[in-house]
């Protein structure tokens, strides 16, 4: 993670809201033996992707995530099946349902994100703007919730 100070840290948090997360459809390529769909570095998300994982094989009722990040984009697609992701600002929440392997969501720095209910099957797909780094993730809600609010109190 880049070096930011604890006021960038703030900052990051206190920007950052649900609307700034959305559903980003991507080009489609329809042909008659299977369909298509790329994902171009640099032009079809609003950040270069430094990372790609997956999740499969979530066991029923589990979820996934419960965390931000300080820098760190995330677009997540369902690459088979179906799940949830809740987005959370801190003010407000919104949950999309992700079923479409050539649809995603855009989750921006700032914003914490559970997924759930995981239809058997599925697979989640996720495109990072940076590589993994432990000190990027808030896996406390009672801290991002202080982040979300310290601007309020200063």
């Amino acid at each position: 993670m880049e070096n930011l100070t604890e006021q960038e840290k703030l900052m990051i948090h206190n920007q950052s809201s649900i609307d700034d997360c959305c559903i980003i459809t991507l080009n489609r390529n329809h042909h008659a033996n299977g369909n298509l769909t790329a994902v171009n570095n640099g032009i079809d998300l609003p950040f270069n992707i430094e990372r790609t994982f997956y999740i499969y094989d979530v066991p029923g009722g589990a979820e996934r995530g419960g965390h931000s990040h300080y820098t760190c984009n995330e677009f997540i697609i369902a690459i088979s099946g179906s799940f949830d992701v809740t987005v959370d600002d801190g003010a407000h929440q919104h949950t999309y349902t992700l079923n479409r392997p050539y649809q995603g969501l855009l989750v921006v720095p700032g914003i914490w994100r559970t997924l759930q209910n995981f239809s058997s099957g599925s697979v989640c797909l996720a495109l990072a703007s940076h590589h993994f780094d432990e000190e990027d993730y808030v896996r406390d809600y009672q801290h991002f919730t202080e982040l979300k609010t310290s601007k309020k109190q200063q």
